[in-house]
C-alpha cells in the first residue's frame, strides 16, 4: 500500500484534494512567519530598551561575557525577527533564531534546577521553546515562500528588463 507523501517543495501536479493546500501554501507561510517573528521582534525591542537590565540578568545566571552577549541577544532577536517577518534571507534567519533559542533555553529554562510549581512552569517554557525551535527548523527547510523579499529579489533578478546587454 502506497503512503501519500507531503511534498511541499515540488508541487508541480497537485492532486484534487491538495488544491486548497497548494493555493494557500504561500499565504500560510506568510501568516506563520508573522506569528513566529512577533515574539522575537517584541522581545528584542524590549531588551534594546533595557540592555543594562538584560545584561545584568545574564550575569546573574552565570553567563560568561554577559556584556557582549547582552548586546548580541537583542540584535539577534530583533533583526532576526524582522528578517523572518519580511522574508529576507529567511532560511539563514530561521537557523540563527533556532540556535539563539537553543542557547536562551539552556540559560533561562533549566527546569531540572527547580522544584514543584516553579519546575513545572520552567518545564512548560522549555518545551515551548523546543516547539519554537522546531518551527524555525521547518521554516529553514521550506524558505519564506512567494510572499517574501527573498522571492521578490529572485523575480526581479530574472526579469528580462533587469538584465544589461553587453
Amino acid at each position: 500500500m502506497a503512503v501519500p507523501s507531503a511534498d511541499f517543495g515540488y508541487r508541480s501536479n497537485p492532486r484534487l484534494e491538495d488544491r486548497l493546500t497548494g493555493s494557500s501554501y504561500d499565504g500560510l507561510l506568510l501568516f506563520g512567519r508573522i506569528l513566529m517573528a512577533l515574539i522575537f521582534v517584541q522581545s528584542g525591542f524590549g531588551k534594546f530598551l533595557d540592555i543594562g537590565g538584560f545584561t545584568a540578568s545574564l550575569a546573574s545566571k552565570g553567563v560568561p561575557l554577559a556584556g557582549i552577549f547582552g548586546v548580541i541577544g537583542p540584535c539577534v532577536e530583533f533583526f532576526g525577527g524582522l528578517a523572518v517577518l519580511f522574508g529576507l534571507q529567511t532560511r539563514y534567519a530561521a537557523v540563527l533564531i533556532a540556535v539563539f533559542t537553543v542557547v536562551a533555553t539552556a540559560i533561562s529554562h533549566r527546569y531540572w534546577e527547580f522544584s514543584d510549581a516553579a519546575r513545572r512552569a520552567q518545564e512548560v517554557n522549555f518545551m515551548k521553546n523546543v516547539c519554537i525551535i522546531g518551527g524555525f527548523l521547518l521554516l529553514a527547510a521550506v524558505g519564506g515562500g512567494r510572499f517574501s523579499i527573498d522571492t521578490l529579489g529572485r523575480q526581479k533578478a530574472s526579469a528580462p528588463w533587469s538584465r544589461t546587454s553587453g
